[in-house]
């Protein structure tokens, strides 16, 4: 069948521009300009995959006036980046993305404050040294959600899957805002990892980058200033300077649109509608600067096309309350303070109690609730915990035994717990220097001893954290402060519900018969670890501690 199809062009400030496509053997067929700023043609088109792109006489002040430039639709759902084209498909006479058809909507996903997040890269997600097959796809990774599922995850967070530019890379700098990265498989085939997770109860949140874009974005040959800063938005922060700048306060009296917030809001829309995604982890959120704006699109976000809950992440460092609710306008804030202190603890490297109790109870901080921030040791942009130990000289059993203090304290701490890919088994890597050069984890690590036995002792906490509620609640209090002996004791509780004792040696020392005073009052309490009764006297529990290392008790 045959149907009439429209093609449409934003570009209000730009005087003429034409369509070429595989459907008109790449001859120009004129576009028509409206009084709302639209260039539009249409055609009649049979079913099929047709080949499209724009000549368009552009704003830009990097060209000459007026210059013919052509440009990739800067809505296309799909790219070919070496032919330099968009990519339409056309079905039952109307253009779609794909033909997936979802399967399993209707699955509860967990809430906000019931997550543990694994932060991973799709590329190297898979694959591997001793693994002759490079893998790195969407389909590869799918493989692996038994593995996350049976580790206790139940939200991945991707890093960014928009089409970038070249074969690898973080995909910090978008191109292409409505496009999928073709290397790592077709939008059916994301769309079908998306799925697959929700079969087991793990959301899936996007990594969104609304503050900058690669230098040939469409919008910058179209008509840079019209959708960008003219010049870098923070001069006196070069550091901080990624690419072309979203100018989020550019208003358009005669449209009365603001053009970036147009353009990025039908971004954020696209995405949870055709992708059915759970939520946003938003990029640098500081040089972004504008809450206004973030307000709206956070709202634009939380239109889902289902009944389900949904997380607007800032990534803001150095982490500030302000970008969270109620004031805020996103959800939650990572919570770099948490890595920032904890690791020289873990090392040995200081012991100030202040710190600690900061980013163990964020509410000292101005958070209102352990919603509000995301834990972790690790991510992408910071060393590992195996990287930051090694570079001290603590290596073996030693770390194993410090990193396994820091996983109770992320998974006991108020806040939502968040794991790099492979920080479950002790991924050593250093971190990328370069965003184009792959850092596959290490798999045949989870064979050896150490690394398994981490492996399950993150699985036991993560268990933990899911399946008792005091560590979902808002309630934290430090009962036992020892500067001298670098020891930190916290209880968790929810009303009407279980305990959670946690006591943490920092000291190289270990720490005999040890009276913890001040020890919650409990029935019965019970060493979670050993899985053995624990007798609470008068003046508190005497215990042993050894170095690095923490002690759980759970009443009931």
């Amino acid at each position: 069948m045959s149907a009439v199809i429209e093609f449409k062009l934003f570009a209000p400030r730009n005087n003429q521009a034409s369509l070429m496509g595989s459907f008109s053997d790449w001859q120009e067929t004129p576009m028509e300009k409206s009084e709302d700023g639209y260039f539009s043609t249409q055609l009649n088109l049979e079913d099929g995959i047709y080949q499209y792109k724009f000549r368009v006489q552009t704003k830009s002040p990097n060209f000459s006036p007026d210059e013919w430039v052509e440009v990739i639709d800067p809505y296309a759902t799909d790219v070919d980046e070496q032919e330099k084209v968009g990519i339409v498909q056309i079905k039952d006479g109307k253009r779609i993305v794909d033909t997936y058809i979802w399967q399993h909507d209707d699955i509860p996903l967990p809430e906000n404050q019931e997550l543990v997040i694994y932060e991973m890269h799709v590329a190297d997600f898979t694959g591997g040294e001793v693994d002759s097959d490079k893998r790195g796809k969407y389909l590869d990774a799918i493989e692996k959600l038994d593995y996350l599922r049976d580790l206790g995850i139940n939200a991945v967070e991707l890093m960014p899957v928009n089409e970038y530019p070249g074969d690898y890379s973080w995909g910090y700098k978008v191109r292409h805002f409505f496009a999928t990265e073709s290397s790592y498989g077709s939008t059916a085939d994301l769309k079908l990892f998306i799925d697959e997770c929700h079969s087991r109860g793990i959301r899936v949140f996007m990594d969104g980058i609304y503050n900058h874009t690669d230098e040939e974005c469409p919008l910058m040959l179209i008509d840079r200033n019209y959708w960008y800063y003219e010049h870098m938005h923070y001069p006196e922060d070069p550091d901080n300077y990624w690419g072309p700048e979203f100018n989020y306060d550019n208003y358009d009296e005669k449209l009365d649109v603001k053009p970036a917030w147009k353009y990025v809001g039908d971004v954020v829309r696209f995405w949870v509608q055709e992708y059915h995604i759970d939520g946003i982890r938003f990029d640098a959120v500081r040089q972004l600067a504008n809450f206004e704006f973030l307000h709206w699109l956070a709202q634009q976000a939380k239109k889902n096309t289902a009944p389900k809950p949904f997380y607007n992440i800032a990534e803001h460092i150095p982490d500030t309350s302000k970008v969270t609710t109620p004031e805020g306008p996103l959800d939650a804030c990572w919570h770099e303070s948490f890595h920032y202190f904890i690791v020289p603890h873990v090392c040995g490297e200081k012991f100030e109690l202040d710190h600690l109790k900061q980013v163990l109870d964020p509410k000292q901080q101005g958070y209102k609730t352990g919603r509000n921030v995301i834990n972790y040791l690790s991510t992408h942009d910071r060393d590992r915990l195996f990287r930051e130990l090694g570079n001290r000289g603590i290596f073996g059993e030693s770390a194993f035994t410090r990193a396994k203090l820091v996983a109770a304290l992320l998974m006991t701490a108020k806040g939502i717990p968040m794991l790099w890919m492979g920080e479950e088994f002790g991924e050593h890597k250093r971190k990328s220097e370069s965003v184009t050069q792959p850092k596959k984890i290490a798999w045949p690590l989870l064979e050896n001893a150490e690394n398994h036995d981490l492996w399950q002792y993150y699985q036991q906490l993560i268990a933990l954290r899911k399946h008792n509620l005091a560590l979902q609640s808002d309630n934290i209090e430090f009962f036992c402060e020892d500067a001298d002996a670098k020891l930190l004791a916290y209880v968790r509780w929810r009303e009407q519900g279980s305990q959670v004792v946690v006591v943490v040696n920092f000291h190289e020392q270990k720490l005999t018969d040890y009276c913890i005073p001040n020890f919650p009052n409990a029935e019965h309490w019970q060493d979670w670890f050993t899985q053995t009764e624990v007798e609470v006297g008068q003046d508190g529990l005497v215990t042993d501690l050894e170095p690095y290392t923490a002690k759980i008790y759970v009443s009931h």
